[in-house]
């Protein structure tokens, strides 16, 4: 029993941590050039842009009415030959490949958007199943009857989303909008976004211009729909049937005036197109800039990467990661799991438009591969974050009031997925490694076991608890505990009397008294390090004075024998 007669809470038991993992090499490239188009060849790719698209979200609608059927079944031959006789046999398989795609995205989505309600739909239903102010088997009730009404008819708001998504999964028809529900949205608040109706409506139809050829091994440079050539790079396009009377070369091929060198990973590009194997090519507008990219991507072919524990056993440096709001915390870790040098801070403040923050993420991750590099670092740590439950959930698990909404917003404004994404990318093509970690408890333990250690350690820079949950990162991913052991990394240990290994618990001496004095039959006891010649044993009795002290040098009776040179 505690004090005051209430009944003691038993503690939690701590979650179980996942082991640490080596995170995949992307599967694939991608590569941008910019096409400067003459005012013909921007009316000429719009044109064959709008078509192709018009046949590609009529073709979408089909497949959705099909529903959720096996593959063999999803009449993808019977389309083809539709579309072909309006466009061509490569683009029509273009876009049916395009179509199948988007709808099985559009159902993982589905899945996904059930999955999350029905976790937001049971906490409430758990909460609302106390009473306000009370607490039932580790779940709280809510703190106020107007709270408790408010999540009442919130419950009901999600349950009536979650059947309407249910229905959408049994039969087998998700929503899919070609240009984008965010954009449409926009149409209706255009005063709030700063767009005129004809700005709009370019935008709009940018973003439904369908472009993509297919790559093909064994095609000319890879590619017979847009084929670009690695000599003098120009640009053809094979127009579809209704539009071959703007083709300018021969059977039925448009040549567009201007040229394009992918500077960017030219080399790889190049040894696929010369090899004549497969090169996807994606003609993109962009109607803020009013510019037109071309895009290149191809698979790679799987990397096989070390595991945590063969980098481990090699002894190598990592330089781990913390992912927090407007900066990067970084630290490098030895192969032991100590922390050398200064923790480090990388800024970024990924506000702003999505272009500026995704450059800025960007130049964050780059300096992290520079510091990696400079360090000799095999790889970086970085935490598995996710936030998909704590998103689902909302106030029920991350907090209420000022303070949890401040939380939240920050959360929600961490790019947990891009992050991962980008520094996958990138740290493969400079060659290292990444390994992802389990997030629990870095920042708890850290804070407590490592942040003073590392001020200790540095005088320079304020370590804070994100540096120390960086430490904490680069101790899991190399298979090391993140707590401190009694008695290691004492900030002196000339005054503080510890064990460097931590593996005992140490046992003072007893102090305020002397030792006896030793002679030429007292063994020497082996309970501390022999600093002085005194504590070497004497050839002859040594005198004492009456305080019972040695003197300061013994008398030995020959210096040879006894090693001693004066």
């Amino acid at each position: 029993m505690a004090r005051g007669g209430r009944k003691q809470e038993p503690k939690r038991a701590l979650r179980a941590v996942a082991a640490p993992f080596t995170v995949s090499a992307p599967a694939g490239a991608r590569i941008r050039d910019r096409l400067r188009l003459s005012a013909n060849d921007a009316r000429v790719l719009g044109v064959v842009g709008e078509h192709l698209g018009g046949c590609a979200r009529a073709d979408l609608a089909e497949r959705v009415r099909i529903g959720r059927v096996p593959v063999k079944e999803n009449r993808r031959a019977e389309r083809k030959r539709a579309l072909t006789k309006v466009s061509s046999s490569r683009w029509a398989g273009a876009i049916t490949r395009a179509s199948e795609d988007q709808y099985q995205l559009s159902l993982r989505c589905l899945f996904d958007e059930r999955a999350s309600l029905r976790r937001a739909v049971a906490r409430i239903r758990r909460r609302l199943a106390v009473p306000c102010g009370h607490r039932a088997g580790g779940v709280r009730g809510y703190p106020s009857p107007a709270e408790r009404a408010q999540k009442q008819r919130r419950l009901q708001v999600l349950t009536a989303r979650l059947a309407d998504v249910e229905a959408r999964i049994e039969a087998g028809r998700p929503s899919v909008v070609v240009g984008g529900r965010r954009l449409v949205k926009v149409r209706h608040h255009l005063a709030d976004a700063g767009l005129s109706e004809s700005g709009w409506r370019e935008r709009w139809e940018a973003a439904r211009l369908f472009l993509t050829a297919d790559g093909e091994s064994g095609a000319p440079f890879g590619n017979y729909t847009l084929t670009v050539d690695p000599v003098d790079g120009t640009v053809t396009i094979v127009l579809p049937e209704p539009l071959r009377h703007l083709a300018n070369a021969a059977r039925g091929r448009y040549r567009l005036a201007c040229t394009v060198t992918f500077s960017n990973r030219r080399g790889e590009w190049l040894d696929r197109v010369t090899a004549h194997r497969a090169v996807r090519y994606d003609i993109t507008l962009d109607p803020v800039r009013g510019r037109w990219y071309l895009d290149a991507s191809w698979s790679t072919p799987k990397a096989v990467l070390p595991t945590p524990a063969e980098l481990a056993a090699t002894s190598v440096r990592l330089l781990a990661v913390d992912l927090n709001a407007g900066h990067l915390a970084a630290c490098v870790i030895d192969p032991h799991g100590n922390p050398v040098g200064q923790p480090i801070t990388v800024p970024a403040s990924l506000t702003g438009p999505a272009s500026q923050r995704d450059g800025r993420l960007r130049q964050a991750i780059s300096e992290l591969i520079h510091l990696a590099q400079m360090n000799d670092c095999a790889g970086l740590a970085i935490e598995n974050l996710g936030f998909d439950d704590a998103r689902a959930t909302g106030r029920e698990t991350m907090g209420r009031g000022r303070r949890g909404k401040a939380f939240r917003r920050t959360v929600a404004g961490l790019s947990t997925a891009r992050f991962r994404e980008r520094v996958r990318g990138m740290a493969h093509h400079a060659g290292l490694v990444v390994i992802a970690v389990d997030p629990a408890y870095t920042s708890r333990w850290g804070g407590q076991h490592w942040q003073a250690p590392l001020q200790q350690q540095t005088k320079t820079v304020v370590v804070t608890g994100h540096h120390a949950a960086a430490v904490a990162i680069g101790r899991r991913a190399l298979g090391h505990g993140l707590r401190r052991r009694p008695g290691v990394t004492a900030h002196d240990q000339r005054i503080v009397q510890r064990r460097a290994t931590g593996q005992t618990v140490p046992h003072p001496r007893a102090r305020g008294t002397a030792s006896p004095p030793r002679t030429a039959g007292t063994p020497h006891p082996g309970d501390k390090t022999c600093r002085d010649r005194s504590h070497q044993l004497a050839l002859l009795s040594v005198s004492q004075d009456r305080s019972g002290r040695q003197p300061a040098s013994p008398v030995y009776s020959d210096p040879a024998t006894s090693g001693q040179h004066r």
